[in-house]
């Protein structure tokens, strides 16, 4: 196998290519990671939850990682990281511009408020749970490719 660094446009591709990631958090001194849907734009990774662990997590330490991957051919893949900080765009006054933004790039998507939107909880989810836009600045990406 061959290892290479990609370069911050070959990452910045890939991040708006890609709709799938693992977004990680911290809090205590204590990881958390979870798959998380995403569409990139203007340097930011916009995405939408309903309020659970990871929104607590990033409320209080706004630092986080993002990682998205993709196989390539034969044993090859090609990884993206992120680092970056946590933005909510709150559905108040002052941030009406962000949001219908976060909003607008996010519905150029099939299906894109399907995954952030579900809950596996048992009796089903109430549609009157808030739902939390945010994003993503990415402070700093970096990526490798592995080929045979």
């Amino acid at each position: 196998m061959m290892i290479r660094t990609l370069s911050t446009l070959e990452c910045t591709n890939m991040l708006m290519a890609s709709r799938t990631g693992h977004l990680a958090c911290a809090k205590d001194g204590q990881p958390y990671v979870v798959p998380f849907n995403y569409a990139y734009a203007d340097s930011h990774l916009y995405a939408f939850s309903l309020l659970g662990k990871k929104i607590d997590w990033m409320r209080e330490n706004p630092l986080v990682c993002a990682q998205v991957q993709e196989r390539t051919q034969g044993r090859g893949w090609r990884s993206v990281i992120v680092e970056g900080r946590y933005e909510e765009l709150p559905d108040r006054v002052g941030h009406k511009v962000l949001r219908d933004h976060a909003w607008a790039v996010l519905s150029k998507h099939t299906d894109w408020w399907e995954p952030g939107a579900l809950k596996p909880v048992a009796p089903p989810v109430s549609d009157s749970l808030p739902h939390v836009f945010f994003r993503i600045l990415v402070e700093q990406v970096s990526g490798r490719e592995a080929t045979e």
